[in-house]
């Protein structure tokens, strides 16, 4: 039984890890990356705007090359500033 909630345990943390691995050195970007070049996590069943949202938080709080945070989207888009917040904290609290 406790094998089973193990594997099933790490099979939830590695669905929401990115497959970045960091290690590449890039100049910070001025804009939002295109959606090819940027980290993905899975965020199946949530809207577009809360994913782009996710993963920009998420990738400023790991202080990365594709940490972002469109302000413009950030003020008038609940659900983008919602996935930003998410990010931010979770993988902020990660370190």
């Amino acid at each position: 039984m406790r094998l089973i909630t193990a594997f099933i345990l790490c099979s939830i943390i590695m669905g929401c890890a990115s497959t970045d691995t960091g290690k590449r050195q890039r100049s910070k970007p001025s804009d939002p990356l295109p959606p090819s070049t940027r980290p993905t996590y899975n965020l199946a069943g949530y809207p577009p705007a809360f994913k782009d949202g996710y993963i920009d938080g998420c990738e400023t709080a790991k202080k990365t090359s594709y940490g972002h945070k469109d302000e413009s989207r950030f003020t008038k888009d609940s659900q983008y500033r919602n996935g930003w917040k998410d990010g931010f904290n979770i993988c902020f609290n990660k370190k």
